[in-house]
């Protein structure tokens, strides 16, 4: 798995590095900023971008919007957000495209090595792994008022990329009930079946996009 990273702590680089090299990954290239990213990527095309969200110069959010700008240029490039912050605008929309391999994990968060590799091989493979803070603090963004409170956790875990049968086992009920949570929150976001857009993903980023 070809892999580059951009991380400013050259300490934390350099760990990342070891640890993905013992789990059979190949890093092309670990950067330090958001431009040196676009550059490595470009001149390297891996499979796989690690990267942070707050980099030089500014230390905001280089590190998102790079990897926004990437999804847009590369759209089979597959990245993944490892940071200790949740920048919730740019958050909202890498996670809102329709062709998964994605995910944003937070460091303090992955105190298991084997659970991060686990992490970046869904990635790999098209699936969206997001912390489930992550989702919280995006969906804090603003009350949701409109939804009951099992319609809530649900948009959370289907934000979180769980399917109807992975939210029946998480809320301890059947997949009709599932199912019928979902159909509730598309009528109250308004969104009607269409052959253009995936109301899914609507209905996810609707809410982590409300301010």
């Amino acid at each position: 798995m070809t892999t580059v990273i951009a991380e400013d702590s050259g300490l934390l680089r350099d760990g990342l590095v070891g640890m993905l090299e013992r789990f059979d990954f190949t890093v092309q290239a670990a950067v330090e900023d958001a431009a040196q990213l676009l550059r490595a990527v470009d001149e390297h095309a891996p499979q796989l971008v690690i990267t942070d969200v707050r980099m030089p110069p500014t230390f905001r959010d280089e590190g998102l919007r790079a990897a926004l700008a990437l999804r847009s240029t590369h759209p089979d490039l597959k990245i993944v957000v490892l940071s200790q912050y949740v920048e919730q605008t740019y958050a909202a929309e890498l996670l809102a495209g329709e062709q998964g391999g994605v995910g944003y994990l937070l460091k303090d968060r992955v105190a298991d090595v084997r659970a991060l590799v686990h992490a970046l091989h869904q990635v790999l493979d098209g699936g969206t792994v997001v912390d489930p803070e992550v989702v919280r603090r995006l969906l804090q963004r603003r009350p949701l008022e409109r939804l009951t409170g099992r319609e809530r956790e649900t948009l959370a875990l289907m934000a979180e990329g769980h399917s109807n049968a992975a939210i029946a086992r998480r809320l301890v009920v059947t997949e009709t009930t599932v199912a019928k949570h979902i159909r509730n929150v598309f009528d109250k976001l308004d969104l009607p079946p269409t052959e253009d857009h995936h109301r899914r993903v609507l209905a996810v980023v609707t809410y982590l996009q409300e301010a």
